[in-house]
């Protein structure tokens, strides 16, 4: 890795710490929080799409933060918790890197057919850990081959732990009720979201991930959580203007025309 590229991962990394600092105060927005950490997944490992699986093998497995909303890739890392890595980095509290797309239809042959089918050539998944507890997995999906270097690993494993951190809000949980109880308000607010999604999709005619971020832009703009906007949507029947579809964190900027003016 060269230096320039290291010293810009290390940047990324201080900024996801003080992110998660500012945030940690009372009544704060979990789903935008852990959105913004997969968001900068993708830069800092060169990943095609990233997720954050949270729950265990006898409650269930929910995506509750993911790069992209498509219906596929949600089902390709949750795949009924039947299989997979994002599943086996829960259940083995160890990081699961696997680098072809052989190695990946040898353990998981349900899961290499879905992931083939998207693109994915390596996935890498990383625990996300509280003591000898682990809560779920943060997912990374490259499509190129090639597994974790030492220096991923550690970055990886970094920024797993700051979710971690975010998800449970005190850096020292002593009851585990309460990390279920954090855990399951995070899910309650992912269920609302998606209803929201359909919601805004079938009024205006988008696709779920543009729906998304509309919803996404209405919370920045009006600096609400996205849970309470999804609510608003979907208990108080409130209608979001939709101007220009807000583009993807990690899209391009539209390019510069003449006499644009912008």
């Amino acid at each position: 890795m060269s230096a320039t590229r290291q010293t810009h991962r290390e940047r990324c990394l201080v900024d996801a710490f003080v992110t998660v600092a500012d945030s940690l105060v009372h009544d704060y927005d979990l789903i935008g929080l852990l959105q913004s950490l997969v968001d900068r997944s993708i830069g800092l490992f060169d990943a095609s799409a990233a997720g954050i699986v949270l729950g265990n093998a006898s409650d269930g497995y929910d995506v509750v933060a993911s790069t992209s909303e498509r219906s596929q890739f949600v089902g390709l890392m949750q795949l009924r918790a039947e299989e997979g890595p994002c599943v086996e980095a829960i259940t083995s509290a160890r990081v699961v890197s696997v680098g072809s797309p052989r190695e990946i239809q040898e353990r998981w042959p349900a899961f290499a057919a879905m992931s083939e089918g998207l693109g994915f050539v390596s996935v890498h998944a990383i625990p996300l850990r509280l003591r000898d507890e682990t809560i779920g997995s943060l997912n990374l999906f490259r499509d190129h081959e090639g597994g974790l270097n030492d220096a991923d690993a550690v970055a990886a494993q970094a920024l797993a732990d700051v979710a971690t951190i975010s998800i449970l809000q005190e850096r020292v949980v002593s009851d585990l009720s309460v990390t279920k109880q954090q855990l399951q308000r995070a899910l309650d607010s992912r269920v609302l979201i998606e209803q929201a999604k359909g919601f805004v999709a079938h009024t205006h005619d988008l696709d779920m991930e543009a729906a998304y971020r509309l919803i996404r832009h209405q919370a920045r703009t009006t600096q609400t959580k996205i849970a309470e906007v999804a609510r608003a949507i979907v208990e108080d029947g409130q209608v979001l203007e939709l101007t220009d579809p807000p583009r993807a964190d990690n899209a391009p900027a539209p390019a510069r025309t003449e006499g644009s003016g912008v």
